[in-house]
């Protein structure tokens, strides 16, 4: 059955096609530094990239040595790749021998001790940044902070908003039609996002170095040296066990049904303490190693799939620009580094990711329980550790349906969308990137998982000789790849203003790192 926003789609596109073509998105990449011979990079962020504070596109993640290069919001895919391409062949003009990790698990690593936090001066803002990191070492390990992934931006135009707010009778507030219409987004995102997991998976095996002394893994071991561990049908171990995940969190049930309740569920999650992280300091005699002891230090610690958001102002909360004025986003955050693409990811993935979220947006999306929660969340892990495994099986409704099924009727819908795009745009560029990925449903030999572990069995390379092998390949590539004089001026300079960024407001800072810390946690007390 044709939904009421499908049909409000397509009867807008017909009208104004430039409410397709103007699609807002951005990128953040994350990749790690590493040595030549494929260890993690010691040593600290290169100042020819900046300040990784103040940098608009040049940044750290968790560890000092993952990079995140961050794009302007753009409507334009060929812009964002060429800019994310130019700040790749940049940043290798500081590197020295150092290569960038062309994998989302990491490469080589020799424990906790050597996977060095993020630094980002003297400020409070810095020491805020920094404290954070070092609870999340205290919490759940270290390892965690050297897997890398990318997240995609997406927002339709506000001239989109606008005509659907008009079309549906302009009910209420418009920003809180926008708000409804993401949250109705984010739970479709959730119901199917195990798709994007299949179909887009980096990560089905790991270097031994990354799980040694951990036990209860449940892995295989790929080579008799004892040097990779694999799921033989996984897809994304990064999106599972091993990844971004948190016993102490499972317990948390964020609800997207109404804003309200997430910032609430969210807010609580800050302000409640967590027995288990009362060991580690949080102020007490000026020692932090963690912002508090509840069982979330800020937002960004609850970690998801997908994520409502709004550009906050200087000093703000996440949770404080949601309340003051709704959703103007949603930031994906399940896809993984893909090795056989130069940047990670490529025009088609974009143009699918188009055209999958928007059909999470116009499909009906009713409001999600705890119970159906928790079978998407095992439908989620399911493909994360089995997804190519012939006959799989996946919770639909009240019965179990293969997946190849579930997924082609999926594909169908999102195939519906993609040809509103290609009428729009004047090509067949959208359909073209369904069309490829329908194919890896009917040949998982073709998705990037599959594809990862046949080179590693054809060539007897183990997981680290893999990745260098790619890393090595896109280090070429960028090195030898010309960078216009515009953008090389442009990335010089914002590396220069960044430095004197970060100096004006370690001059600038008039209060104790507590007092910048009770006022910041004020803002969530005021939700």
């Amino acid at each position: 059955m044709t939904s009421h926003w499908q049909t409000q789609l397509e009867r807008l596109a017909a009208g104004q096609p430039t409410l397709l073509t103007e699609i807002r998105r951005g990128v953040e990449k994350e990749s790690l530094r590493i040595t030549p011979e494929g260890t993690l990079a010691q040593t600290p962020h290169p100042p020819g990239l900046g300040s990784a504070l103040t940098h608009g596109s040049i940044t750290t993640d968790y560890s000092e040595a993952l990079l995140e290069f961050i794009t302007p919001v753009s409507s334009g895919i060929g812009e964002t790749l060429e800019t994310l391409a130019d700040i790749h062949s940049f940043v290798y003009r500081q590197l020295g021998k150092e290569r960038l990790w062309a994998l989302s698990m990491p490469c080589i690593v020799s424990g906790d001790a050597g996977i060095p936090v993020a630094r980002y001066g003297s400020s409070n803002v810095a020491q805020m940044k920094t404290i954070y990191r070092l609870g999340l070492g205290h919490r759940y390990g270290r390892m965690m902070q050297a897997i890398a992934g990318i997240h995609y931006n997406f927002s339709p135009p506000e001239a989109f908003w606008e005509a659907a707010w008009q079309d549906d009778g302009a009910p209420g507030s418009r920003q809180d039609y926008i708000t409804e219409r993401y949250l109705g987004l984010i739970r479709n995102f959730h119901r199917w996002s195990w798709l994007l997991i299949y179909l887009f998976g980096a990560s089905p095996a790991v270097c031994a170095s990354f799980l040694r002394g951990r036990q209860g893994h449940g892995l295989e071991l790929m080579d008799p040296e004892g040097n990779t561990l694999y799921r033989p049908h996984g897809t994304s171990l990064r999106m599972g066990g091993l990844g971004y995940n948190s016993d102490a969190q499972r317990g948390l049930q964020v609800c997207y049904n109404d804003l309200d309740s997430y910032l609430k569920t969210l807010k609580d999650a800050i302000f409640t303490a967590h027995p288990a992280y009362a060991q580690f300091p949080s102020g007490a005699g000026g020692d932090y190693q963690q912002l508090n002891d509840s069982l979330l230090q800020i937002e960004n610690e609850f970690y998801s799939t997908i994520r409502p958001k709004r550009v906050a102002a200087s000093g703000e909360t996440a949770l404080t620009a949601l309340r003051r004025g709704g959703i103007e986003y949603i930031e994906v955050r399940c896809l993984d580094v893909n090795p056989f693409a130069p940047l990670g990811l490529d025009g088609e993935t974009i143009r699918f990711l188009d055209a999958f979220l928007l059909h999470c947006l116009v499909e009906d999306s009713p409001p999600c329980s705890p119970e159906e929660q928790a079978v998407l969340d095992e439908n989620l892990a399911m493909v994360v550790n089995r997804g190519r495994e012939p006959g799989l099986t996946l919770a639909n409704g009240s019965d179990r349906r293969p997946l190849d099924e579930l997924a082609g009727e999926r594909l169908a819908g999102v195939a519906r969308t993609a040809a509103l795009l290609d009428t729009a745009h004047g090509d067949g560029g959208y359909r073209a990137a369904v069309a490829a990925q329908a194919a890896k449903v009917d040949d998982p030999a073709k998705t990037p998982s599959a594809r990862m572990l046949a080179e590693m069995v054809e060539d007897g390379l183990p997981f680290y000789r893999f990745g260098l092998r790619y890393s090595e390949r896109w280090a070429r590539h960028f090195r030898e790849r010309a960078l216009d004089e515009t953008a090389l001026a442009a990335l010089e300079t914002e590396s220069e203003r960044s430095l004197g960024a970060q100096r004006a407001l370690e001059a600038a800072d008039s209060q104790d790192f507590s007092s910048y810390l009770k006022a910041y946690y004020d803002q969530y007390a005021a939700l």
